[in-house]
């Protein structure tokens, strides 16, 4: 198999509805997409990084601080869109990996994961998952859960705990069954990822508001892979403030 060239994407948004201004946020003298861009900078099966917004604030910070940037269409519903236009402009590349603009301390090792899922030729889209180890984890609606057949390829994915063990108390479940939260970091083939987005809305995405299952309903597998590695995304200041409550910036 030949050598596969990979991209990473960082989608950025100035505006969001519970931290305007989200990647701008300044934590500990640097902004949040800049030490996402540091951090996607250390995969090893990266072959470039680029930032994809459709703010020219953000543009101008990422221009200033060195990284590639683009600016895209404002009428992008999804992340996976800006990939999209991204890729279209910058061809060559046969991986896109959709990288989350707010985890600041996202760890390189989870994009190599990924983008070694592609080794395997018949793998179209790869994402993260994670064991579930706490009771908090498995019952919140605001997790997506998925569960996986023994290929490790995603059946579906649910706000809802799956499986629903319908003869034992919820206490109980996460004895009876390997529970997987989902980590939001896409890899596409650059072809499946321009397909995806001619797909419309599908009744499944509609329902539990997760894009994922858009694919999964219109017939594209997703593989996946699993990581030990926590995940710190920021959603609100709140979430922030959090994070620095964990972590020391360098």
């Amino acid at each position: 198999m030949s050598q596969l060239k990979s991209i990473g994407i960082i989608p950025a948004r100035y505006a969001s509805t519970r931290f305007p201004g989200k990647p701008l946020v300044d934590i500990a003298g640097k902004s949040m997409i800049q030490r996402v861009y540091e951090q996607a900078i250390k995969s090893k099966r990266l072959d470039a990084v680029v930032v994809a917004t459709d703010d020219e604030r953000i543009r101008a910070h990422v221009g200033a601080f060195g990284a590639p940037v683009v600016l895209t269409a404002e009428t992008h519903q999804s992340g996976t869109d800006r990939c999209a236009e991204v890729i279209a402009a910058t061809p060559g590349f046969d991986i896109a990996i959709n990288i989350q603009g707010d985890e600041p301390y996202i760890d390189p090792e989870q994009i190599d994961l990924l983008v070694d899922c592609f080794l395997k030729q018949e793998v179209q889209i790869a994402t993260l998952i994670k064991r579930i180890t706490t009771m908090d984890v498995l019952f919140n609606p605001n997790i997506p859960k998925v569960v996986i057949d023994r290929a490790g390829k995603a059946i579906y994915f649910s706000r809802q705990t799956i499986p629903y063990f319908r003869n034992a108390p919820s206490q109980d479940w996460p004895y009876l069954h390997t529970y997987y939260k989902h980590i939001g970091i896409y890899g596409y083939r650059t072809y499946v990822l321009a397909e995806l987005t001619k797909l419309p809305i599908s009744s499944l995405e509609r329902a539990e508001s997760l894009e994922q299952l858009r694919w999964l309903e219109n017939g594209y597998h997703i593989q996946t892979a699993e990581t030990t590695f926590e995940t710190l995304a920021v959603d609100t200041p709140e979430d922030l403030e959090k994070l620095l409550a964990q972590k020391k910036p360098q």
